[in-house]
């Protein structure tokens, strides 16, 4: 069928399938039945096509971090399935997720969205996702392919790896993708990969992911990420994205009427396209994009689980969890109490369902006259954004004059335009008149803020308040399309009423050629100098204090990296402060990666929630109170420092680049494989969690001593001699005895996740196979495992060993990949 059509299709047709529609969907050929198809961000939640801050609402699911701490694919795969069936929901039959970058600095402003800083436990979790995704008749994207550790520069800095690196680190949940889970698409990054755009690296895309890996699906370009028509289709990139076409239509049809591309090439990835069709059965069903919101009980069941089993428990002298009985007042204090912050930011945002405050869910769990509050500082690093009703006036042109095309009732002060409401309405040439009214709960000082994608005046009662047109410049937000915010102060009276109007002109072209267009403005009172003493004396007499601080989707996003690992604002005082009047104080983290806590010996508890999705304050709840266990571990290591991560240098070509390049110098010393070289001790190590009950560890049994083809199975006994309901995770890692070149100490290589009641026993099974025993030799072309000894180390952690015994390969292995030649350049010095 597919050759039939592709035989009746001209290579103007072909063409045509190689771009995107519009922002969200691919071209449909009607003359010969071809349909389109929707995708849809996103790695927590299916978004639909709307834009990142509205549109019909969604499930929202635990960040992907969140996803690693799990520790569980099992659980993950139920996840996927969900998501799925999400995307179905928005009319969607392609998800734009799992996001698989490797943790390489616990900066990285997507460091949310990724799995781990180990490629193993990120591949089992990716592959369950992907197969949970895929089992429901909706395609996975796996991304971003590949170098994609950081945000800054993300668009055009070239991530400089050598191959080992890649091979052992990088690209293996890609290939674990293709070869285990049969990914149906690949999404290319924005960078280059040592000097070459990702989107047209024909090493890359054909020799390693089609050639070697055997990939049948199709690689698209990260939205506005491909740069070239010959270049981009001739290494392999099958789609570009979002439509309409830029860099393919006429200007690939004339390159194959030159020679520059091939016809051939074309078929093929029209071919490709095609068949993701055939295994989508959209040329089955009719196609409809209609969105809707759908709830399910079994989706909210689903997330709360995933959340109690991401949490990590780093410290709990005992206070933990809480007897409810025995609590008479509960202090809830810090700026992530009483605002559900449930994802990071960018494109993996969700309009959720509903958001519950951890507030709220304790609340829900304590009822009212046993918990008090007090925000005690803030964290945002942007104004707060304006919260009620605010109507938008549409016009075509750029000046807010004539008639308006278009008017809508929107419930915030936040607008990011991918699409725009109505077809007279050009992106590079509208405008928008936002009107809003503002009525102060108590007089004093405001701040007011803007931050605009385009240009934009900002008015109070007539009043010119701030310019977003004069001396503009971009800036950070918007992933670097906007400038940053302006702000202004302004003494405001309490229950007056205030005229907001902003008039918003699109920009005539696109920065860093992103199609977007934005708008975000807000007004807040400074909190008085007095909020903490405020928290303070709500600690003093409380049972507990909880202290729930940590970051937001305005730190924690797409677009920027990190300034530093600590918390934001005065959330270290706060801690400190609280901890020193109230001996029973429990700090609970809302991060996308490792913080800094000078203050971790002054509380009793600490608890990483992760952003866990829209249960979150309900996660809470059931994990401080004892309802759920905390069963996570850590994917990533926690430093004590910053400075102690392993591409934290003073050489800035490290990170974050310099000269428009970033060299990984450390090679395969990421996470802590880089704290095993060099002696430096972690705040918390990779795999690291507590729990609410104690097992037994039996020692381990082994199939063979001598590694084979088949493998080396390993099990380990174990109990529950708690007091309650828990779960442990066996991790085993590899530790070569005698090398010819440079390893790690050890390196992960299986792990097992059991939950047993009370005096239950289970057994942990694990395997191993002669790759976990190899590294990657350049020269050979393949991966290689020496003859000698190896241990094989059971672990509770990587800083926790329980057990070790010897192996023995006998003689060397090798598998050598089908292509050698045409490498990726060394990275430069």
């Amino acid at each position: 069928m597919i050759d039939d059509l592709l035989d009746e299709m001209t290579l103007e047709e072909q063409v045509a399938l190689l771009s995107g529609a519009d922002f969200w969907t691919t071209v449909q050929v009607e003359r010969l039945g071809i349909p389109r198809i929707k995708v849809t961000d996103g790695p927590n939640g299916a978004r639909g096509a709307g834009s990142l801050v509205g549109g019909v609402k969604s499930a929202c699911f635990p960040v992907a971090i969140g996803l690693g701490a799990t520790w569980n694919p099992a659980l993950v795969g139920r996840m996927g399935m969900a998501l799925a069936n999400q995307a179905k929901s928005k009319g969607a039959s392609v998800l734009l997720a799992p996001t698989v970058n490797i943790h390489r600095t616990g900066l990285n402003g997507r460091n949310f969205e990724c799995y781990s800083e180990d490629p193993l436990l990120t591949s089992e979790i990716a592959v369950a996702y992907i197969e949970g995704v895929q089992s429901q008749g909706v395609a996975a994207t796996i991304k971003h392919f590949v170098g994609n550790e950081s945000e800054i520069e993300r668009q055009t800095i070239s991530s400089d790896i050598d191959e080992r690196a890649l091979r052992e680190i990088y690209l293996l949940p890609f290939e674990q993708a293709v070869k285990k889970a049969n990914v149906m698409a690949v999404m290319s990054s924005y960078n280059k990969l040592n000097n070459i755009y990702t989107s047209e690296h024909a090493w890359l895309l054909t020799t390693v992911l089609r050639e070697e890996w055997g990939f049948d699906g199709i690689v698209m370009s990260d939205w506005f990420g491909s740069h070239s028509t010959v270049e981009a289709i001739n290494a392999g990139l099958d789609l570009e994205m979002p439509g309409p076409a830029r860099d393919r239509g006429a200007k690939l049809v004339s390159a194959v009427n030159t020679g520059a591309v091939e016809a051939e090439t074309v078929r093929n990835a029209a071919r490709r396209i095609l068949n993701l069709l055939g295994r989508l059965g959209a040329f089955d069903i009719a196609s409809d994009l209609a969105e809707e919101a759908v709830d399910l009980p079994e989706d909210r069941a689903l997330i709360r689980r995933l959340g109690a089993e991401s949490a990590v428990l780093l410290r709990n002298d005992g206070i933990l969890p809480l007897a409810k009985s025995e609590l008479n007042r509960v202090a809830v204090i810090g700026p992530n109490a009483a605002v559900a912050h449930v994802t990071g930011g960018g494109s993996a945002q969700i309009n959720a369902h509903y958001k519950v405050s951890p507030l709220e869910g304790i609340l829900n769990a304590l009822g009212d006259d046993r918990v008090c509050y007090a925000q005690g500082c803030r964290n945002n690093r942007l104004i707060d954004v304006f919260r009620g009703e605010v109507t938008v006036e549409y016009f075509t042109g750029r000046t807010c004059q004539g008639s308006s095309v278009h008017t809508e009732v929107a419930d915030s002060g936040e607008f990011l335009w991918f699409d725009l409401p109505a077809r007279e309405l050009v992106v590079t040439d509208f405008s928008a008149r936002l009107s809003a009214t503002f009525v102060p709960e108590e007089s004093g000082e405001h701040n007011i803020g803007m931050t605009n994608a385009g240009l934009a005046k900002l008015y109070v009662d007539g009043e010119l308040t701030i310019n977003g047109y004069d001396d503009w410049t971009a800036g950070e937000n918007y992933f670097g399309t906007a400038n940053t915010e302006q702000r202004h102060n302004l003494m405001l009276e309490a229950g007056r009423t205030y005229q907001i109007v902003v008039e918003f002109a699109s920009p005539t072209t696109m920065s860093a050629g992103v199609n977007l267009t934005g708008i975000r403005f807000g007004v807040e009172k400074p909190l008085s100098t007095k909020a903490i003493d405020e928290a303070i004396e709500l600690a003093r007499f409380a049972d507990v204090a909880l202290v729930f601080v940590g970051r937001n989707g305005e730190w924690d996003t797409e677009g920027l990296d990190l300034p530093d690992m600590r918390l934001p604002g005065r959330q270290d005082e706060l801690i400190e402060k609280v901890a020193a009047i109230n001996p029973n104080t429990v700090a609970i983290l809302q991060t996308g990666g490792p913080i800094e806590m000078q203050w971790l010996t002054k509380v009793r508890a600490v608890l990483q929630l992760w952003y866990p999705g829209q249960e979150l304050g309900n996660v809470a709840a059931d994990v401080l109170f004892g309802d759920a266990e905390p069963s996570g571990r850590l994917p990533q290591t926690f430093p004590k420092r910053v400075t102690d991560s392993s591409a934290i240098t003073s050489d800035l070509s490290i990170y974050p680049g310099k000269d428009g390049r970033v060299h990984y110098a450390e090679g395969i010393f990421v996470g802590y494989r880089h704290y095993d070289m060099t002696g430096i001790e972690p705040l918390f190590p990779f795999g690291f969690g507590l729990g609410y009950t104690r097992f037994d560890w039996g020692l381990p049994k082994i199939s063979s001593t001598e590694m084979g083809a088949d493998g080396i199975s390993v099990t380990v006994d174990l109990t529950n001699v708690g007091e309650k309901e828990g779960a442990e995770v066996v991790q085993l890692y590899v530790h070569p005895l005698a090398n010819t070149i440079e390893r790690p100490s050890k390196e992960l290589r299986a792990f097992a996740k059991l939950t047993l009641q009370p005096g239950e026993s289970g057994k942990a099974n694990l395997t191993i196979r002669l790759r976990d025993l190899s590294y990657f030799d350049i020269e050979l072309g393949g991966f290689v495992a020496e003859a000698g000894d190896y241990e094989l180390l059971i672990a509770r952690n990587a800083g926790e060993v329980c057990s070790s015994f010897k192996i023995r390969l006998a003689s060397s292995w090798t598998e050598l990949v089908k292509s050698v030649k045409d490498k990726p350049a060394e990275s430069a010095p």
